[in-house]
Order: C-alpha cells, then structure tokens, then sequence
C-alpha cells in the first residue's frame, strides 16, 4: 500500500507539551458553560466563556452532536481473600457486539474486559450481592478468557430476567479518566455526562459536550445555527497515549459508530454551510462517514461489514470524490440494503496530511501529551495548536476532560 505521505514517520515527541498537574481539571465547575473558551479565528487567538460561543460561530453553522451516553463500566468485586477485583466493561461480546442488544439482554452476557489486580483472580467466580428494584441478586463474574489485550467475561446472574443495563446501572462505577487520579463520585453521574447523552455505550464522555446546557441549545438554535447528532461508542483506547516513537507503529483502537440516514441526508444537504463537529469523537465520525463513501465507491456497494482502516485515507489516489459525492455513495448504500441508520466501525487516524473533507470548524477540549487527538487538531489547524497551547497555559485554562474548551477555525 502507497501512501500520499510520510504519515507514519510523524514522531510523537513533536507533540507534546508540559502540562503541570495543577492544570488538570480534577472537577468540573459548578455551571457547565461558565468554562472558558479559547477562539482562534482568523488567526487571532482570544478567550471568552464558552456560554457566549454563538458569536463567534459562522452564520447558520451546522453543530454535529455525540448522542452517546456513559456506560458504569466498571464493577469492584470483593474476593472471599479480601482482594478487590476491578473489571472494567470494554465492549460486548452478546449481541453480536450492539450495544443495545447487550445492555438489554438477560444472563448471561459475555463482555471483553479489562481487569484490575488480575494476578489475584486465577480462576473461579467473583460475586457481588446487589438489590435491584426490591429484589435480592448475586452477580457472578467468570472469566473465560484471557489474551494480552482483554479478558471474556461471562456475566450471570438471578433472577435471570432482569437485564443487563439494570445490573450496570446498580453496581456500576462511571469510568472516570485515569488522569483524574481520583475515585468517581455521585455527582460524576450527572457531571460525567452531556446533557443529551441518549444511547449507552461509552467508557468516556464526549467531553467538548460537557459544556452545553439546554437553555445554550436552545439559544444556539435561535440564533439560526443547527444541530446534527450522531454516535460515536468511546472506547478505553482514547486514554492511550501514542507509547512509540512514530506514530506508525501506533495502533489505533476501533469503534463503533451509528449514524441515522436522515442525518447523512442533512450533511449531504448543507455540505456548502460551515460543518462543526461538537468534540473529536463527533469529527472522528462525520469524518469516517466520508471515507465509508469512499470505500463504497471504490470497492462496491455489496460491503455489510464497514471498517474504516486508520490508515485508509492516507492512500495514494489519483483524486478523492466530493463530500457531497461520497455522502450520495453512503445514501445510495443505505437504500440498496433497506437501512434507516449506517452502523459501522472505525479506526480512523486523523493526524497531519489527512484530508479534512467535511469538518469545517471544531469545537474541542484541551487534549493530552502525545495523543492521537492532538494529531487531529493539528490536522485541522496545523502548527497553530501549539500557540493555542501556549496561550491557555498563560492564562490558567483548565485542562482536559472536565476542563475548558477551544473553538478553532482554520
């Protein structure tokens, strides 16, 4: 495979940047959009309150949304030892991977997991005794397998009937980033969460979102601008670091992404109008949506099992097809196979000398040292991050999930 550029001789050192302790949100505020706002437009960088962020949008922007919502993944088991047992939900197995299904399903249930302490569990149940909704259950967790990646985790419990989703809901933890370097805490259930979360699936927040309240949606509306959603399912690889040297020898992690029809039906509509997606997550998936046009022109139409490969837009082409081409392959797709929504996944590495072919605009947070997600911002405004940066550590930003947020317009 050819690729257009050196991509995957980027060293990861030239993204990187100190970021003291102290600069790390460990809370959010008490008023979601009394954050700050960094504005980098025109090539000029300021600063306001992210409840003011209308001003500063493209007339009648089109904002694209993360409907996903935070799974308690992880449940602290207690061994008859005494030895605590952590055992962080990842994806699951029944259902055939749905999110859905899984959360819905009755026991058992398998799940790819990560284990904490896990030199302490080499074989047996873990139980948990729990009451849900008036009625006494023990959760029992087997492992079933183990690779160095994850384990398989067959979750059963009695009565049998209650789903899985009330058994997450009751015993579950939210996952906290493990930058926070503190245990979740009863307002993280509500903090930790967008406003407009609606389907379960998420290890971690879409976090540019955590600023929005109702009220600024409905003021964002009034001010002629509007709103996309789709939904990206954030898996644990988003706290990775790149750990190599280049980022070739990264592997990106897979995700799944679900967007409706009529949604594909509106980017295809308002192609020409400014497109910003409301956090990475949100770009990572309008983005994917193109290069599943691509492929689909490119390969065929008969395709059930959409991948986007990390590296996929990085190969050499003669010439790409239009956003608005490839949005027509997606439809054309979803009407050929009876589909009202597009379901795939993606392993999508937006880093510099990606072509950036819907996103017009983003609105973000402040990302880690050496991540993949400063890569994509710095394939969206290039060497410009690093005086974003620069700026919001002079003027005491907060960092990272719970901290403040950027508006970037190339």
């Amino acid at each position: 495979m050819k690729l257009i550029s050196n991509v995957q001789n980027i060293n990861i050192t030239e993204y990187d940047y100190p970021l003291p302790d102290e600069r790390i949100a460990k809370y959010p505020l008490a008023e979601r959009d009394a954050s700050k706002l960094l504005i980098l437009k025109n090539n000029n960088i300021s600063e306001n309150q992210f409840r003011n962020i209308g001003d500063y949008l493209p007339e009648k922007s089109v904002l694209v949304f993360n409907e996903t919502k935070v799974v308690r993944a992880r449940l602290q088991f207690v061994k008859d030892s005494g030895a605590a047992i952590e055992v962080f939900c990842l994806e699951p197995i029944t259902g055939n991977g749905d999110y859905q299904l899984a959360f819905s399903a009755c026991s058992p249930v398998e799940w790819h997991c990560l284990v904490g302490n896990s030199r302490r569990w080499k074989d047996g149940l873990l139980t948990m005794p729990l009451n849900i909704k008036g009625k006494d259950v023990v959760l029992k967790a087997e492992r079933v397998e183990k690779t160095d990646a994850y384990s398989v985790i067959r979750f059963s419990w009695e009565p049998a009937e209650i789903s899985f989703a009330d058994v997450l809901e009751t015993a579950g933890e939210i996952p906290l980033p493990p930058y926070l370097h503190r245990e979740a805490e009863p307002s993280d259930r509500d903090r930790y969460q967008t406003v407009f979360a609606k389907y379960e699936g998420s290890v971690a927040a879409p976090t540019a979102s955590l600023h929005l309240t109702k009220p600024l949606i409905a003021k964002l509306k009034e001010q002629g601008h509007t709103i996309e959603e789709v939904t990206l399912h954030v898996g644990a690889g988003t706290f990775r670091p790149v750990a190599t040297d280049t980022i070739g020898e990264h592997e990106m992690h897979s995700e799944s992404i679900i967007v409706k029809k009529q949604c594909i039906e509106h980017l295809h509509d308002n192609i020409g109008r400014t497109i910003i997606p409301v956090g990475t997550t949100s770009m990572r998936t309008i983005e994917s949506v193109y290069w599943l046009g691509v492929m689909l022109l490119e390969q065929g139409f008969d395709e059930r099992n959409l991948h986007v490969n990390q590296w996929f837009p990085y190969q050499d082409r003669a010439t790409l097809p239009y956003a608005k081409e490839s949005l027509a392959a997606i439809l054309k797709y979803l009407e050929m196979h009876h589909l009202d929504a597009l379901h795939a996944t993606t392993a999508l590495m937006i880093a510099p000398s990606c072509p950036i072919m819907i996103t017009k605009a983003l609105i973000t947070n402040f990302h880690q040292p050496k991540s993949t997600l400063l890569l994509l911002v710095s394939a969206l405004i290039g060497e410009k991050w690093k005086e974003a940066y620069k700026f919001a550590l002079e003027h005491e930003f907060r960092f990272l999930s719970y901290g403040d947020s950027c508006l970037f317009i190339p």
